[in-house]
């Protein structure tokens, strides 16, 4: 009777088979079910992410395109400023008597000049009757305040235009385009004219207001602003190949002043004429100018899908007149989009291809030992004494063991029964020996599954410290310009004022110095985003004058929250620090402090505290105390405080307290807060003679935290 009747009328050929195809399936089938996984994870990253980062790259392109617009207002007012002030037009005006006044025609030719010079469409000198005719400047003349200019946008028809300067009011028309996916135009000839417009009040010597400046230019068909906008957000690498960005300044839905190409070329991104007269589509009209919101989504452009953001325009009247518009195509992106979808197909079949070669191989090398254990089974069956033997593998293989184990079964089949129970016991010890190395290896599971979670909690934050340091980096270039320009037209102020600047030597001065104080917000970011990169000077300082500086920068804030601020100064130990930084530090605790009262009836009060601190009766440092009797923080939000982003307030950004947190650590200070629901909360400081300057640690680590609060001087 065969050992084994369960195989005896098995075909050896369908198990070879089916063994090694199994085993190819089921090799193959996590590698085809993870790679298929990554490509749609992949496709859904590219969709929902990138997606996302266009709209808020063209987001922050109609951001710069609305303030440019309100730069060229004010470049048109500082361009009156200059006329006025100038030798020549004050020598003619100071003499001017009447309209027909031979030195009123040398101020008309002087203005004439300076309109070309300064390139505006439209110069005049008006006296206060003339003015107060011009219904159009009547809407602008009640806005005037004290000897300033003052500017807006304004729609004129063609015969105020012509009123303006003559030749306007042919540069104004413009031919309607019947636009795809627009509103059928009810006119064939757009004649209005909207303007960028300026008014400037000049007083004679006795004081009186007696004439204005009007000056200003007409955007239909002027280029010089949508093409300079352009070249601002959309230079040379800011979009993919073949990709084009545009801007555009709409009147009602109606193209002015564009660089929206008629038509573009498969591999040619240069414009081959200006789509002027088109209309925007009929979906971005109705959001827009009527409701009146901003458009950021795919919109269609005249001929072609574009990344699109849509801004109103107003006029003086506050009453909405138009658009403005910046974008780019979308085709580029689907484009690399799909050519990325086939190289990671490619990719995939290529992995697969190898992958199932090599499970191939695998599997026939393995079936070799198993064809030589079924041929000792059938020599069994037949009466034959044999045994597996070596099978020319590792030890611990799977299928040596199991020639190993079939021949110590044979072994025992053969002394029968007497030596089954010590077979049994062996089997008993064996099934001990596993399930111990089993809990061993449970034991051990738990231990990395406790690890991975650590691991998974520090990458969450060095996630947000990477997305820190690349906001900062974004947030120092963009605001490291303006600064330089404020700081530049300061000097200039200060030049073109001469003598007079002495009457604002003060305001002068605290606009400089809080530039300067911009500027080393931005590094101070930098420096907690990355520390290693930024290594800010320590000195020795009193902390009592620091104290009354920050007072001073945030009396405005304090004022505005009907805050009422108690000094408890009493420090007088001196500390090694970065004045600025602990400025920063400090500024920011009162005005969280002055901001958690908000809603608070009556005067809220913020008590600030300094103090020696003292270690075995001798002097080691300073400690600060801010506290406010504000709404407390919740227990389950006090270990958050310091997280970067976290933040409670609607218009928070979350990264006050972090920063604060990183600036005292990376000098060995402590910072500690208290608080209770309902009566406030407490942030102390501890600050050391000589600075330790510790290495930052993230912000989970070294805080303390307490729910009961301790009110100390009240």
């Amino acid at each position: 009777m065969p050992l084994f009747p369960q195989l005896s009328g098995m075909n050896w050929q369908q198990l070879r088979a089916k063994v090694r195809y199994r085993i190819l399936i089921l090799t193959l089938l996590p590698i085809l079910l993870t790679l298929v996984s990554l490509v749609f994870i992949t496709i859904y990253w590219n969709i929902s992410y990138t997606g996302k980062q266009l709209f808020m790259k063209v987001k922050a392109d109609l951001t710069v395109a609305r303030n440019t617009l309100i730069a060229v207002q004010e470049k048109q007012e500082q361009q009156l400023e200059l006329v006025k002030d100038s030798w020549a037009f004050q020598n003619d005006f100071r003499r001017i008597e009447t309209q027909s006044d031979p030195v009123r025609k040398r101020l008309d030719a002087l203005l004439e000049q300076k309109k070309q010079e300064l390139q505006l469409d439209f110069l005049r000198l008006i006296s206060i009757s003339e003015a107060a005719a011009d219904p159009d400047l009547r809407v602008m003349l009640p806005k005037i305040d004290n000897r300033a200019a003052i500017s807006g946008l304004m729609v004129l028809e063609p015969q105020r235009l012509a009123r303006l300067e003559p030749k306007l009011e042919q540069q104004a028309i413009i031919e309607l385009v019947d636009t795809p996916r627009s509103q059928k135009p009810t006119k064939t000839v757009e004649k209005r004219g909207m303007l960028s417009r300026s008014l400037l009040p000049i007083y004679g010597d006795d004081g009186n207001l007696g004439w204005y400046l009007d000056g200003g230019i007409l955007l239909n068909r002027d280029i010089r602003i949508v093409d300079h906008i352009r070249d601002l957000v959309y230079d040379k690498g800011a979009l993919p190949e073949r990709s084009i960005g545009t801007v555009t300044i709409f009147l009602d839905n109606t193209r002015i002043s564009t660089n929206v190409p008629l038509h573009m070329l498969a591999q040619d991104t240069q414009i081959k004429g200006r789509a002027l007269g088109s209309l925007a589509s009929e979906e971005v009209r109705q959001k827009v100018l009527i409701q009146g919101e901003v458009w950021v989504d795919r919109a269609f452009v005249y001929n072609d899908w574009f990344i699109s953001a849509y801004a109103p325009l107003k006029d003086m009247r506050g009453e909405r007149i138009g658009m403005i518009y910046t974008g780019f195509s979308e085709s580029p992106f689907i484009h690399n989009y799909l050519l990325n979808i086939i190289e990671l197909g490619t990719i995939l079949m290529l992995v697969l291809l190898v992958s199932g070669l090599l499970v191939y191989r695998g599997a026939y090398s393995l079936l070799q030992p198993i064809e030589r254990i079924h041929h000792v089974v059938k020599a069994v069956q037949s009466g034959r004494n044999l045994r597996i033997g070596s099978l020319g593998l590792e030890q611990d293989n799977e299928l040596s063991n199991l020639a190993e184990q079939f021949d110590r079964m044979l072994d025992l089949l053969q002394r029968r029964n007497a030596q089954i129970q010590a077979a049994a016991e062996q089997l008993e010890v064996k099934v001990e020996e596993r399930t111990r190395s089993l809990q061993e290896k449970t034991d051990e599971l738990q231990r990395n599954v406790a690890l991975l979670n650590e691991t998974r909690q520090q990458l969450v934050t060095n996630e947000k410290l990477t997305a820190l340091g690349e906001l900062t980096a974004g947030i120092a270039h963009e605001i490291n310009n303006p600064t330089a320009v404020i700081l530049g037209n300061m000097e200039l102020l200060k030049y073109e004022l001469g003598d007079k600047a002495d009457d604002v030597e003060e305001e002068i001065e605290i606009v400089i110095q809080q530039v300067g104080r911009i500027s080393t917000i931005i590094r101070s970011l930098l420096q907690y985003s990355r520390p290693g990169e930024f290594n800010a000077p320590l000195e020795m300082h009193q902390l009592t004058p620091i104290i009354e500086e920050m007072l001073i920068l945030v009396r405005h804030s304090v004022r505005k929250q009907d805050v009422t601020l108690i000094q408890e100064l009493n420090a007088s130990y001196p500390i090694e620090v970065n004045r600025p930084q602990l400025l920063q530090v400090l500024i920011n605790l009162v005005v969280n402090a002055a901001h958690a009262m908000d809603g608070m009836e009556g005067k809220g009060r913020i008590w600030i505290r300094t103090y020696d601190w003292l270690q075995a009766g001798e002097p080691i440092g300073v400690k600060i105390e801010v506290e406010d009797e504000g709404k407390g923080i919740p227990e389950e939000q006090l270990g958050r405080i310091f997280d970067p982003f976290y933040t409670t307030r609607k218009d928070g950004t979350g990264l006050g307290l972090s920063l604060s947190y990183g600036i005292i650590k990376r000098i060995g200070g402590t910072i500690e807060v208290s608080s209770t629901l309902g009566k406030g909360t407490l942030f102390t400081i501890g600050l050391y003679h000589k600075a330790k300057e510790d290495q930052f640690n993230p912000p989970y680590e070294g805080l303390q935290f307490t729910s009961e609060f301790g009110k100390k001087g009240r």
